[in-house]
């Protein structure tokens, strides 16, 4: 319905459109044909709608149309009043913002119907206020009274109730004191006095910080209905106005602003943060190899160890958190360095990449490795896990996952975490116990669990639908090294942390309360002497694969803190003691030692006597004799005292020719061995030398 050149209009929506149409389509169109009723507008285009004369509309269809909509010249007037009271932007915002207290002690926002009403109210005040200041202005300068001001104000509140459904006052007296108020105080005098009235407060402030107090006590713990007695009594003491009910106060306590002044002395405050704090939503990572989580667990499986006792253990699991494939992992009793270690190596291992990004628990295990630098070698970065918050790590969803969806086959399955609330999380204990003698041995529960975390990697993932370890291994992560063989050395050898002497009996690595021994070969079966008269009783720090301890690495710490390769050391050799157990080969190897050390001897005690010598300090040269070499064969002694005269000798000759000639004549046949003469100085030809040159 609308005016248009000046008369009333209505439209074709308003005729025939709804469930009960004022008349049907073809009879509007019947009608027009017939020129019974007139198209003042035959609409189309955008915007343009058809019109039609409401003068021109039988009677019948009439009556229709007001039951329906209602009489169109009304309907236009209240329209058009609508529209000239203009809605105040600042005084909806005022009351959507507004906050008052409850008769809780709550902080409380307006309702939508709260709000509306209000801002209607200030919307129609400032309407009235604007048209007052009109007529006050018109009549001014006629120099006519005002004395019938107010009835005016009256009279287009009345007419706005009709058109906006404002709840401003009837009568005159009220609605000049709203007004007044409201030109002096502004929107907040709207407001109900109902709202905040702090009088009606069943529970004020300081009561509520006695009830909350009385809840967080430990000494004594009330339950409600004892701290529903103990703070009336206290209230009573005081003059305050007493608790009426149970439910109130429960209900007082479990509003959420409250509920968290007591919640950590109840339940604890860790309960507390993963109640109340905010969690972050996170989007996993989409390729393999981003992002890998470690972790320990108990592994669910009953097994039956040597004494016949039913037993668990432990397992430390490494997932890719992109696939959920189920990497490495190491079974064994606690969560130690050696399990995850284990654990790690197989997952690289099985990867053929280091990840980029390694995430952990705060665990003591984690922390050594952490300390040696282990993760810093195998990945771009790691970082541990936000203590007690379990339910931000994946893995720990993994592991509940594989639980319910693989483990708990098995029989022996011991039932999930003892907080489960579900009974098939359970295990049942009578049927396990009954049935101890037919239980897993250790062995057999590593080959079960091995064949349980494939059938795991096969199982479809659950946002894609195919298998999780064909994701992996279609997966692509160009920001991952590849792992070589010279990598897997460096990552996975660990260093002793205390340096250790190579003896006459080798080096030795004592791990876990073993010791083992170690010495270096020339080649297979064959010590390195050389290498030991220059190093034996030497320092080394040593270098092992836990995995591997076929062989270990010996290091020397220089001055600054760095390392230096030296040899490859390997399993000591060993021999029967008993000569009915020796074979050919000990008896050989026997023999080859023994001519070595007896060659260690000779060579260690001539360089002692070759620099005595070459300085003047030796016995003989003193007119004194050196100690007899005692305990050696006679091949030994033959050498040494060959040697030695040699030495003699060679330190007595003369620089030349007749010095030489004269050492020649006073040397005695006592003192030569096989025909030996004193080294003999070369000419050299100076003519011959000149022409080279």
């Amino acid at each position: 319905m609308e005016y248009h050149n000046r008369q009333i209009c209505v439209t074709y929506a308003e005729l025939t459109g709804g469930s009960e149409p004022v008349m049907k389509a073809g009879t509007l169109m019947k009608n027009v044909q017939r020129k019974r009723i007139f198209s003042v507008n035959r609409g189309g285009g955008e915007g343009s709608i058809a019109l039609y004369l409401w003068e021109s509309i039988p009677a019948k269809y009439k009556e229709r149309f007001i039951a329906k909509w209602g009489e169109p010249a009304d309907v236009i007037r209240k329209s058009m009043e609508r529209e000239s009271v203009r809605i105040d932007p600042v005084a909806r915002d005022f009351f959507a913002s507004y906050k008052y207290v409850d008769k809780d002690g709550c902080s409380r926002s307006l309702s939508e119907a709260q709000q509306e009403e209000y801002t209607v109210n200030a919307s129609v005040l400032n309407e009235l206020i604007r048209l007052d200041g009109e007529r006050r202005a018109m009549r001014s300068s006629l120099n006519a009274r005002t004395t019938d001001t107010w009835e005016v104000v009256l009279e287009n509140s009345e007419r706005l109730r009709e058109v906006i459904s404002h709840t401003l006052p009837g009568s005159e007296a009220r609605l000049k004191a709203r007004i007044r108020e409201y030109k002096t105080k502004g929107y907040e005098s709207l407001v109900s006095r109902k709202l905040g009235n702090t009088s009606a407060l069943k529970i004020t402030a300081e009561f509520g910080r006695l009830i909350v107090a009385l809840k967080r006590s430990r000494c004594p713990v009330y339950n409600d209905a004892q701290l529903f007695d103990e703070a009336n009594r206290v209230a009573e003491e005081r003059g305050w106005k007493p608790l009426k009910s149970l439910s109130g106060l429960k209900k007082y306590l479990n509003s959420p602003e409250v509920q968290q002044l007591w919640h950590d002395a109840v339940f604890g405050e860790q309960k507390t943060r993963q109640r109340f704090e905010r969690k972050q939503r996170t989007a996993l990572p989409t390729r393999r190899d981003s992002l890998w989580y470690g972790d320990g667990t108990k592994l669910n499986i009953y097994y039956r160890d040597e004494r016949g006792d039913v037993r668990t253990t432990n397992v430390y699991e490494v997932v890719d958190a992109a696939t959920e494939v189920l990497l490495g992992y190491y079974i064994g009793d606690g969560e130690d360095y050696e399990n995850q270690y284990h654990a790690y190596r197989m997952a690289i291992m099985r990867s053929g990449h280091k990840p980029y990004e390694i995430v952990y628990d705060n665990q003591g295990g984690h922390k050594k490795l952490t300390s040696d630098n282990f993760f810093s070698k195998i990945c771009r970065m790691h970082r541990p896990t936000k203590p007690y918050n379990g339910e931000s790590k994946t893995i720990e969803s993994i592991f509940g996952r594989f639980q319910q969806q693989v483990l708990h086959k098995d029989w022996s399955f011991t039932g999930q975490n003892v907080t489960a609330k579900k009974e098939t999380s359970h295990a049942n204990v009578e049927f396990t116990m009954d049935n101890k003698e037919n239980m897993y041995t250790l062995e057999e529960l590593k080959a079960m669990y091995a064949k349980a975390r494939d059938e795991w990697n096969s199982m479809p993932h659950p946002a894609t639908g195919r298998p999780r370890i064909e994701m992996y291994e279609e997966s692509v992560n160009e920001e991952t090294e590849a792992v070589t063989e010279t990598e897997m050395v460096n990552m996975f050898w660990v260093f002793a942390t205390r340096e250790t002497t190579f003896t006459d009996q080798g080096i030795r690595l004592t791990l876990k309360g073993k010791s083992y021994q170690y010495e270096v070969f020339t080649r297979p079966g064959v010590p390195d002497h050389e290498w030991r008269r220059r190093n034996t009783y030497r320092k080394f720090i040593v270098a092992y694969d836990p995995d591997d301890l076929t062989s270990i690495r010996l290091y020397t710490k220089l001055p600054d803190g760095d390392k230096r390769f030296e040899r490859v050391a390997e399993p000591y050799m060993v021999i029967h003691r008993a000569h009915q157990d020796q074979t050919e080969a000990d008896r050989a190897f026997i023999n080859q030692e023994q001519r070595a050390n007896d060659a260690d001897r000779v060579e260690r005690i001539m360089a002692g006597r070759e620099i005595e010598y070459e300085h003047g300090t030796a016995p003989e040269q003193h007119g004194l004799n050196s100690p007899k070499t005692r305990g050696a064969s006679k091949e030994v002694l033959k050498q040494i005292e060959k040697r030695t005269a040699a030495l003699r000798y060679e330190r007595r000759q003369a620089g030349t020719l007749g010095q030489y000639e004269k050492q020649v004549s006073m040397t005695d046949y006592m003192d030569l061995e096989d025909g030996d003469l004193p080294s003999k100085p070369r000419k050299v030809d100076k003519k011959k030398m000149a022409g080279k040159l």
